[in-house]
Order: C-alpha cells, then sequence, then structure tokens
C-alpha cells in the first residue's frame, strides 16, 4: 500500500499527528493507500506559506507564470501513466481512463497559460476632459481550493490552473475519498520547479478543513460538491467575507422529442447515465418523452441499461465501475426501493449485487412523476427516472421545475424546438442532440441551488481576480 505524506511549502511534511486516512479501493472495498491528516497547525502553516509566497508569485509578469504552468503542465503528461495508476486504484476507473484524465489535466493547465496576455483592465470615460479611469485586474491572494471525487486529478487543475495565472496561490484539500493522486501531483509541482509555497495540498478532516477555510489568510474558496457542502462554505466564507465559487449539485433534465433518432438518443442518454457509474455532476439524471414516442424510447432504454455489465474496469473496461462508498450504494438502492413503493416501475437493474466491491447495476425506473424524489433529488449514481410530456411547452415546464439548474439536454431535429429551450431553460448549460461534456473553453456555471461562479473558459479564469479602480486627474 501506499503511503503519503502532506504537501507543504515545496516539500513532503512529516506527520505531527497519528491520525490517517485510509483509501479504499472501490472495485474491491480493500484498502490500497493512506495519507497523513493535516493538522490545524499544518493547515495554518500552508495558508502562511502560500501568503509569503504569493507576495513575489503575485508580482510575476502573467508570462512568466504562464511558462511555470507549461512546464507544470509538461509534467503531468509525463507523469500521466504513473498518476493514472494510483488513480485507477482509488477510484474504481479503468487505468486508460485515469491515464487520460491526467492528460486533460495538463490540457486545461496549457489552456489557462494561454491567459497570460489576456487578462484585461477596461478604461472608462470620465464625466470630465482631464481625468482617466482604469480598472485593474488584480489577484484575490490565497484560494483554498476543496476538490471532489469524481474527477480529482482534472477538477484539482481546473481550479489551480486559473487561480496560478491570475496570480493567486493555493492550498488545496483534495476528497478523502482519492487524496493519493492528488499527492502524486504534488511530485509533479516538485518536477516543474513551481515556487514554493505556491502550491499546497493537504488531505484532512472535516474539522481541519474548517480551520483551513475560516483562516483570515485566505481571500476565496473554490468548491465542486454537493449542495449540502456548499452551504458549509458559505458559512465558512462567513468568517472572513472570502469570496466562493460554487459548483454544486445537478438534475439534468434530457428532454427527448418525437422528431429525434430515438436510437441514437438513447444510446447516448444510456451512456451518460452510467459514465464513472453515474457519478458526474452534469450526467443526464431524468428523461423528459414526448408521448407519441414514450413507449418507444422506454424500450430502447431498457436494452441499453440491460446491455451494461458491471465490473472491475481494472480487469475489463468494458464494463461499469463501482461507485466511490458502501454507504454511497446503500444510499442509492434505498431512494430505488421508496420509489417503487411510490409508483415507479422497474425497468431494468435495482438488484443490489453481491460480491466484494461497491457496484450498482445500471437501473431504468419508467412511471415516474415530477413529484418523486428520485426525480426531486440527485441521485449521483446510474439511476435513471422516465417522466411523460405533451409539447415543448410542457417539457420546459417540468424541465424546469426543479431545485437544480446547472445543465440540460435536448434532443430534437428542430431548430425552432432548440432555440425556445436555448432562450427559456433554467439552467446555465443546454446541449442540443448531445450529453454534457464541459468544454474548457466555455463556462461551467449552474443557476438556482446548483453554484455560485463557475469554472473554465474567460469567465472562469476572471473568478479569480478582484477589481481596482484607478481614478487620475491630470
Amino acid at each position: 500500500m501506499r503511503s503519503e505524506l502532506n504537501f507543504i511549502k515545496g516539500h513532503f511534511v512529516a506527520a505531527d499527528q497519528d491520525q490517517v486516512i485510509t483509501v479504499v479501493n472501490p472495485a474491491t472495498g480493500m484498502p490500497t493507500g493512506t495519507v497523513s491528516a493535516a493538522s490545524a497547525a499544518q493547515a495554518r502553516a500552508a495558508v502562511e506559506a502560500a501568503t509569503f509566497a504569493q507576495r513575489s508569485w503575485g508580482r510575476l509578469p502573467a508570462i512568466e507564470r504562464a511558462q511555470h504552468l507549461r512546464r507544470l503542465a509538461d509534467a503531468l503528461t509525463e507523469r500521466a501513466p504513473i498518476i493514472g495508476t494510483i488513480l485507477a486504484s482509488e477510484s474504481g476507473k479503468s487505468l486508460d481512463d485515469a491515464s487520460n484524465e491526467a492528460r486533460y489535466a495538463a490540457d486545461i493547465t496549457r489552456y489557462h497559460a494561454e491567459w497570460a496576455r489576456r487578462i484585461e483592465g477596461e478604461v472608462i470615460p470620465s464625466d470630465t476632459c482631464n481625468e482617466t479611469i482604469l480598472l485593474q485586474r488584480e489577484p484575490i491572494g490565497v484560494v483554498a481550493c476543496l476538490i471532489p471525487f469524481n474527477f480529482p486529478v482534472y477538477t484539482l487543475m481546473r481550479k489551480i490552473a486559473p487561480a496560478l495565472i491570475t496570480g493567486n496561490t493555493v492550498v488545496v484539500r483534495p476528497s478523502n475519498t482519492t487524496p493519493l493522486s492528488a499527492m502524486e501531483i504534488a511530485r509533479s509541482v516538485q518536477a516543474a520547479g513551481i515556487p514554493d509555497g505556491v502550491i499546497n495540498i493537504l488531505a484532512m478532516q472535516h474539522d481541519v478543513a474548517e480551520v483551513l477555510c475560516t483562516h483570515p489568510g485566505v481571500g476565496m474558496i473554490t468548491l465542486t460538491g454537493s449542495v449540502g457542502v456548499g452551504r458549509t462554505v458559505l458559512d465558512y466564507c462567513k468568517a472572513n467575507i472570502a469570496k466562493p465559487s460554487l459548483e454544486l449539485g445537478g438534475k439534468t433534465p434530457a428532454i427527448v422529442a418525437a422528431d429525434t433518432d430515438l436510437a441514437k438518443a438513447a444510446a447516448a442518454i444510456a451512456a451518460s447515465r452510467t459514465t464513472h457509474c453515474g457519478q458526474l455532476c452534469t450526467a443526464v439524471e431524468r428523461v423528459y418523452v414526448q408521448d407519441s414516442v414514450h413507449d418507444a424510447f422506454v424500450g430502447l432504454l431498457r436494452e441499453a441499461m440491460k446491455a451494461v455489465r458491471i465490473g472491475d474496469r481494472s480487469e475489463d473496461a468494458s464494463c461499469m465501475g463501482p461507485l466511490a462508498s458502501k454507504a454511497a450504494r446503500q444510499q442509492i438502492h434505498a431512494k430505488v426501493q421508496r420509489a417503487l413503493a411510490d409508483g415507479a416501475v422497474l425497468e431494468a437493474g435495482g438488484v443490489m449485487p453481491q460480491g466484494p466491491g461497491f457496484f450498482y447495476p445500471a437501473t431504468l425506473l419508467g412511471n415516474c412523476r415530477q413529484d418523486m424524489e428520485i426525480v426531486r433529488e440527485e441521485t449521483f449514481g446510474p439511476v435513471l427516472p422516465v417522466l411523460r410530456y405533451t409539447d415543448l411547452d410542457d417539457a420546459l415546464s417540468q424541465a424546469n421545475d426543479h431545485q437544480f439548474g446547472l445543465s440540460s439536454v435536448l434532443f430534437t431535429e428542430d431548430y425552432r424546438s432548440a432555440l425556445q429551450a436555448a432562450n427559456r431553460i433554467e439552467a446555465g448549460e443546454l446541449y442540443v442532440n448531445r450529453t454534457p461534456a464541459d468544454p474548457y473553453q466555455g463556462f461551467h456555471a449552474g443557476w438556482k441551488r446548483s453554484g455560485l461562479g463557475g469554472d473554465d473558459g474567460k469567465h472562469g479564469m476572471l473568478e479569480f481576480t478582484q477589481t481596482r479602480l484607478v481614478v487620475m486627474k491630470f
């Protein structure tokens, strides 16, 4: 088993307490490694190291910061097979998927390096002829980055890269489910020669995370996680009026119109729901099918979901892998059972598997209603409820009748319907005739309880800045 320490000020630091976090391979249920749980003193030391490093890092020309990011991207690419091996063992992903995640992390790092000459301010007209008004973009300072378990390598760099290019330094808390790959990224940080203290990575329990997030040296907290954790982070932000950037829960609706290619839509939706066992914020979580094709489409979905096999992806990459934990599996199965008791019809799956690991079958539920828990609450697993609709107005009304507004999907061949949905859907994203994929040149931001702020693209990069107005009389 691997045994890791925390990364502070450019070095792996000896534990100052006996507590460790045990990491379990979800495909086997067996331990795969441990990482030292950072103490409150180490969390404070990391913030202090980041604060000191930011004074010089923030003064570097952005183009020099970009050179550091490119070297880090090169180190991630070179170490992708090693990072992938570790990530596969702690996440249940296949080796190819895990290694490719490290390469995608390098790609988004290179992308943000290109913003070096594009962090633009504004010149604003004054009311007088002898005055100039400038709006400058400045770094916030130290950013606390809270990383989820589902794409822990990609999301880590999705947060770090824009923070660094804009002149901030970071303290990263990886998920306790997948912290080992984060420590391997720290070795890439060392290999790239990133200045000490610019990137700090610490695994920690919740009480120490609170110490980190409420430290007066932290100016921003960025999170990808659940709505419940988002509320907690907002409480942390109150301590020092830190800026929040929150990508929270989702319940992506897919609207399937009668005029679409039903077979292609069914295959795409089934793949979206079962990739990484449905543990994606933007995966399709509820399907609205037009009345006239409802039964035919459910038949196609049933066939697609039943064809999904579960198994250890380290042995067979064509299988659907496990959920992150035993507790997640129990919660999802209980939710399916409640849906069936409430009138849903089991079309596929829904049976708790025997044997090791935290597997759950691809599950399709028909005869669902808008008021059901399985439609209203995020499932974050391979469970798909199907509902009917009459016309586009009805579909949009049901899709929008929800607490979440992260992503949405429409399958149609009618450009009028697509344009109506684009103007009326209550979500931060709409994908037409495809399922979500978060292009990193876009802006991944949710409406309603799906978050504040967002990631990716120009607007995601600018999340990590604050403005200074300069009024010059001459």
